[in-house]
Formats: C-alpha cells, sequence, structure tokens
C-alpha cells in the first residue's frame, strides 16, 4: 500500500513536468526520429542492423579516456580493461576511495528506500555491490514489518482486526535483483562473493550490454547502473534501454563520478587521481594502464547538469541529483511515466 501511495504521488507530482517535456521529447525526436515501442526481439534486431550499418558507424570515433578511438573499437577496449581488474576490483576500490566507496553504494540504497517485493535490475552490476545491499535492506524491511505485525496480532484493535480481515497468512513479498554486465569475468567474482557471503535466493546474474539490454520491456521498478555508464559507447541509447524496461513509475537510479566544484578540493582530487590511483594499479593489480584510463574516463565524464539533461532527454521525469563528497560522485535520480 506504501509503497503504491509513493509511486502515485510520483506520478502526480511529474504531470507537472509535462508541457516542459513534451517540447523536449519532440526536440529529441526531431534529432534521433520516433522511439522504438515494439517488442524485445524486434527492437534488438534493428538495433543491431543500425550499428551494422557501418560504413557511417565506422567513420565515428569517441573517447577512451583522453585517447579518440572509432566508435566500434571502444567496448572491446573497455572489456578487456574490466576483465583485467576483475581479480583486484573490490580491493582497489578500497584502497583508491579509502573505503568511501562503500558509504557511497549506501547513500544510494537509502536514498532508494526499496521496499519489499521490488525487483531490481543493476546494469553493469560487476561485484554484485548494490544488488547485495538491495536485497539486505528490502530483506531488513520485511522483516521489520513481519516483527510490526506480530506484536500487533498479540493485542489488535478492532480496526487492525477489520483491515487484516481475509488476509490471513499473507506476508510482505521477496525482491529479487538481476545483476547484468557484459564482462562475464566481473561477473564470475559476482557469483564467488555470493556464495562466499550465503546469498542464494532472489538473485540472478546476466550477461547483458547496457546498450542491448536482453530483457523485455517493462519488467523492473528500479534500474542502478553504478560506476558503468561512462564506460559505455552510447550513453543515450543506454539511457533509452534504462526506461525501456523499467515499469510505468519505475525509477532509474545511477551512481557515477562526477564534476567537484570546490577549486581546492578539485586540485586535490586531481593530484591524487592522476599520481596515486594508476600506481596502486600498478602495486596491487599489476595494472598501470587500466586504471590511468579510468581516472581519464572520470575526467572525460559530462557534469551534473549535463547528465541531468541527458536523462530527461532520454524521458525520464523528476529528474534530480545529489551530490557526495563534493561532488566527487553523484546519485542522478528520475522515474518512468
Amino acid at each position: 500500500m506504501t509503497l503504491g501511495l509513493t509511486l502515485t504521488a510520483n506520478m502526480a507530482a511529474s504531470f507537472k513536468e509535462l508541457p516542459r517535456r513534451i517540447v523536449q521529447i519532440r526536440n529529441r525526436s526531431a534529432r534521433f526520429g520516433p522511439r522504438n515501442r515494439l517488442g524485445n526481439s524486434t527492437f534488438r534486431t534493428e538495433m543491431s542492423a543500425c550499428r551494422c550499418c557501418s560504413g557511417a558507424a565506422a567513420g565515428r570515433s569517441t573517447n577512451f579516456g583522453f585517447e579518440s578511438v572509432p566508435e566500434g573499437e571502444k567496448a572491446e577496449r573497455v572489456y578487456k580493461v574490466f576483465e583485467s581488474v576483475a581479480q583486484k576490483y573490490d580491493v582497489m576500490n578500497d584502497a583508491m576511495s579509502l573505503g568511501i566507496h562503500r558509504l557511497w553504494k549506501d547513500s544510494l540504497l537509502r536514498l532508494m528506500n526499496p521496499q519489499p517485493g521490488l525487483k531490481l535490475l543493476d546494469t553493469a552490476g560487476g561485484t554484485g555491490d548494490i544488488s547485495f545491499r538491495f536485497l539486505e535492506y528490502t530483506r531488513s524491511v520485511r522483516e521489520g514489518q513481519l516483527r510490526h505485525r506480530a506484536r500487533a496480532n498479540q493485542t489488535p484493535s478492532w480496526q487492525e482486526i477489520a483491515a487484516g480481515y481475509g488476509s490471513e497468512g499473507e506476508e510482505p513479498a521477496e525482491s529479487r535483483a538481476v545483476v547484468c554486465d557484459i564482462n562475464k569475468e566481473m561477473l564470475k567474482v559476482g557469483k564467488e562473493r555470493a556464495e562466499t557471503a550465503g546469498i542464494t535466493t532472489g538473485l540472478s546474474w546476466v550477461v547483458g550490454d547496457a546498450e542491448e539490454l536482453p530483457f523485455n520491456d517493462d519488467q523492473f521498478d528500479v534500474y542502478t547502473i553504478a560506476f558503468g555508464i561512462r564506460n559505455v559507447t552510447h550513453i543515450e541509447q543506454a539511457l533509452q534501454e534504462a526506461l525501456r524496461v523499467l515499469k510505468p513509475g519505475g525509477r532509474f537510479m545511477c551512481l557515477e563520478f562526477s564534476k567537484v566544484s570546490n577549486p581546492l578540493l578539485s586540485r586535490l582530487y586531481d593530484a591524487y587521481s592522476f599520481q596515486m590511483i594508476p600506481v596502486l594499479g600498478e602495486v596491487i593489480a599489476g595494472d598501470w594502464k587500466s586504471y590511468q584510463y579510468l581516472v581519464e574516463s572520470i575526467r572525460r565524464f559530462p557534469d551534473q547538469e549535463t547528465l541531468k539533461e541527458m536523462i530527461e532527454e532520454a524521458g525520464f521525469f523528476r529528474v534530480q541529483y545529489v551530490n557526495l563528497t563534493g561532488g566527487v560522485v553523484a546519485i542522478h535520480s528520475g522515474f518512468k511515466l
């Protein structure tokens, strides 16, 4: 009931934005053509066909860190980066951020505040950090609801008896999470972590591309992508896919490195990033180049306002962002009507 009221309120508030957003969507349609609303198999076939019209695509370039590369080459190179760092990925995250990445991910879950019964798509989910937190959070909420119900049943009021009439035996639904990542090595590490932690239910692992998700339309309540969207070749396309697979009323959430506004903090952050992180990569993971790319990719990523506009242009409503650690990272959020 709480979830339904929350989604209804979110959707009602979103209608206030309709006139402005209709103009944005029309402008987007003029640039990109009409949005595809076909079934998933047809959608993916047409997307693949577009990619295969390589006469034009082959001539286009994109950034790989500070380097300019052909679009068709970036995905392969990014794959090799994460294939190389997969085994040391979590250790390096702790070393590079001094453990603060754990607080950033906790903040994402607090802002999400997921309720039992929701289905999460954790895109570019790698080693499962977000999904693990999601399942732990919703199970904790579910257990709290069951405890509250047990206490209420001991001395129920007549209102509680009336409200519970006909619903005996019903329990809050369990949540589910799907970790989707293009890199098999990252998923392998994630599965090993899940087994070690004893997480065996409500979690599945799927190999998939954020730009061509292997799911039907309107499947998920929440879509997250944490420290992954800057690595895709076509951000706009990944955002369109996020919109497609979310249910109406579903929520998009992106946790990503962003732009530091404080000049002093920005200089310190740059010095640490370029002088220390590649060194840590070499010492801990034996891989200087991969971590040099990761630092460079952060600097090439759009700032907070630009990403907000991109999410709105993809078709999301009530798009907002929250800066963490002075803008070192930001959480962007939006809803699908």
